[in-house]
């Protein structure tokens, strides 16, 4: 068992009261957490993002810059907070971006030098600060990436080294927005409190809410490249591959929109019919695919704009995370839910803490000095 954690006195914590929570915005991109996060009735205190393109996207939105490299700051001079909100970079740990830093040799997982270490940065944060709850997010693939050991290193770092009571669920977003979008969630809290993921819909909206009646024709794909993807995906079909492009219509649901939309777009393409080559989606179909508002300013070039929604939350899946964990926090510690059987399914019973094999892990609690 690793060492337990000397909690600090009551009286050094945050307050949970019916006046709006506090949470810190890590890793905050162009604010999906935030949104979410404020709908349920939080406030934030602090932002942070090293990108200045997504800085810029950020300000115009909320009007104020978030800070940048999060290890320029001191841990000390964080604001006081409830609830702190990240979803940590996920290229070290996604499908795509392994195959692309192995095809490369470059190192990934907690051997990326440059990306793969920040999940301790928010330990170290979490550590010092001892906020009342913590919502995390990244890819589906963190859970199997090194065959589950970077995962079990989280949960048992989580909750071993710094004693939270933590649950964690895989939810595809496509209940909420037209797009399938596998992400892990995973809820921590500081004392003992029982936490239920919300429930999602069984059946989502499909492309044709999100599209525009008639989009600027620079997304329609040129001849050039639209036989390109062709060709690239008969070349891989006919090698084994599961490579290529995916053409939807408005009765149907979107691939997962990724970073590198930019490129070609040939993860999303929309049908334009038989005559016309297919298009891309354009910026504001992005924002509405991810559960962005209407009224959410797009003011960076259409390539940045494809490369902040690719990497963004999906705001209307927060937004639902986020009122559970204002609701559980408001409940008594000792609050149990009345017991209700569900039925069986066919993989068998789950429980909403899906427990590992909990291994000790050295972790180093020094407190940072107040620069």
């Amino acid at each position: 068992m690793g060492k337990k954690y000397k909690f600090s006195k009551k009286d050094d914590q945050p307050k949970e009261s019916e006046k709006d929570l506090k949470f810190i915005d890590l890793f905050c991109g162009i604010g999906g957490f935030r949104i979410g996060f404020n709908r349920a009735g939080g406030e934030c205190v602090f932002s942070s993002d090293w990108d200045k393109f997504s800085q810029q996207t950020y300000e115009a939105n909320f009007g104020e810059k978030p800070v940048g490299d999060i290890h320029t700051v001191a841990v000390a001079d964080i604001p006081k907070f409830d609830v702190l909100c990240a979803g940590f970079p996920c290229q070290p740990f996604s499908i795509a971006g392994v195959s692309k830093k192995i095809s490369l040799g470059r190192k990934h997982g907690f051997q990326d030098e440059k990306q793969g270490n920040l999940f301790f940065t928010l330990a170290e944060i979490i550590d010092y600060h001892r906020p009342a709850a913590f919502v995390l997010e990244n890819v589906k693939n963190l859970k199997s990436h090194d065959k589950g050991r970077t995962f079990e290193i989280i949960f048992n770092t989580l909750t071993e080294a710094l004693g939270y009571r933590v649950y964690h669920k895989v939810i595809d977003a496509q209940s909420l927005v037209p797009q399938h979008r596998e992400r892990i969630f995973i809820v921590g809290f500081r004392e003992p409190r029982h936490f239920e993921f919300p429930e999602f819909p069984s059946e989502g909206p499909k492309l044709a809410s999100i599209l525009q009646k008639s989009p600027p024709e620079k997304y329609t794909l040129s001849d050039h490249l639209w036989k390109y993807l062709q060709d690239y995906a008969a070349k891989h079909k006919a090698a084994g591959n599961g490579f290529g492009f995916g053409i939807r219509t408005g009765s149907e649901v979107a691939r997962t929109l990724s970073a590198r939309y930019h490129k070609d777009g040939s993860e999303i393409l929309i049908s334009q019919g038989k005559n016309k080559n297919p298009r891309r989606l354009t910026p504001r179909e992005c924002a509405r695919l991810m559960g962005y508002p209407e009224d959410f300013k797009i003011e960076v070039s259409d390539t940045q704009a494809y490369r902040q929604f690719g990497n963004s939350v999906v705001v209307p899946v927060v937004e639902r995370i986020a009122a559970s964990v204002v609701e559980a926090l408001r409940r008594p510690i000792d609050y149990k839910p009345d017991l209700v059987l569900h039925e069986k399914k066919d993989d068998g019973p789950r429980s909403q803490h899906e427990d590992l094999e909990r291994t000790p892990v050295k972790y180093d609690r020094k407190k940072p000095k107040k620069k």
